[in-house]
C-alpha cells in the first residue's frame, strides 16, 4: 500500500526522537498504535458492511430472477394447459357430429361385435354379378363362394 523503506521508517524515527524527545516517544509510539488498530478496525468493519450489503444485493437480485423464471414457468403451463383443453374441446366436439364410427362395437359385456357382412350379389348358379368383384363386400367372398359351390352340388346331384 504504502511503499516505505527501512531507510525512510529509520529517518522518521530519528526526527520524532529530536522533536518529541525520549521520555515521551514510548508514550506517543503507543497512542499512535492505538490508532492505527482502531483505524484498521473501522476499515474492517466497513468492508465487512460493504461485503454484506453486496451479499444482500446479489440475493435481492437471484430473488428476483427466480420468482421471475417462477412466473415465466407458471404462465407457460397455464397456456399449455388452455391449450390442450381446447384441443379436447374441439376434438369431443369433432367427436360428437361425426356420423357413427365403421369399426366394431363393444357390447356392455366388453366383447367386440364385427358389424354385420354384406354379401356380394350372386347369380344363380353362384357366379358374381356383372360389375362386382368376386370377394364382395366387406370380405364375404370366401362365404358366398362356398354357398355357390353347395348350390351347384346340389343342383348336380
Amino acid at each position: 500500500m504504502f511503499d516505505i523503506s527501512w531507510t525512510e521508517i529509520m529517518v522518521i524515527g530519528v526526527v520524532a526522537l529530536l522533536v518529541v524527545g525520549p521520555k515521551e516517544l514510548p508514550a506517543l509510539l503507543r497512542t499512535v498504535g492505538r490508532y492505527v488498530g482502531m483505524i484498521k478496525q473501522q476499515a474492517a468493519e466497513f468492508r465487512a458492511q460493504f461485503d454484506e450489503a453486496m451479499r444482500e444485493s446479489e440475493i435481492e437480485q437471484l430473488k428476483k430472477e427466480v420468482e421471475t423464471a417462477g412466473r415465466e414457468m407458471a404462465a407457460t403451463v397455464q397456456d399449455a394447459e388452455r391449450s390442450v383443453q381446447t384441443e379436447i374441446h374441439d376434438a369431443k366436439r369433432e367427436f360428437a357430429l361425426s356420423p357413427a364410427p365403421a369399426t366394431p362395437a363393444l357390447e356392455a359385456s366388453g366383447a367386440i361385435v364385427a358389424p354385420p357382412l354384406v354379401e356380394a350379389p350372386v347369380s344363380a348358379n353362384g357366379a358374381p354379378k356383372e360389375g362386382l368383384p368376386r370377394e364382395g363386400l366387406n370380405g364375404a367372398g370366401a362365404a358366398s363362394e362356398a354357398r355357390g359351390d353347395e348350390a351347384q352340388a346340389k343342383a348336380g346331384a
